[in-house]
């Protein structure tokens, strides 16, 4: 079994490998470390509450992430 890295640039790409891993042909391992890391940070009780901007820096980056651009 290999292992690779894939970004995805057209969004429609996601449903490709959705459908490849429903056939199980590929599994999907789905890397979350970037939102674990948020989610302690923001539960971590020393550290100050977000501030709006920071709430909507974190919102587009995911947003343009969504949308196959990287931000």
């Amino acid at each position: 079994m290999d292992t690779i890295i894939i970004n995805i640039i057209n969004p429609k790409v996601r449903k490709l490998l959705e459908d490849l891993e429903a056939l199980n042909l590929i599994s999907i391992a789905r890397d979350d470390k970037s939102f674990k890391a948020l989610v302690t940070k923001l539960r971590n009780k020393d550290n100050p509450k977000p501030t709006f901007d920071e709430i909507t820096k974190e919102v587009e980056k995911v947003r343009a992430k969504g949308y196959g651009k990287e931000g």
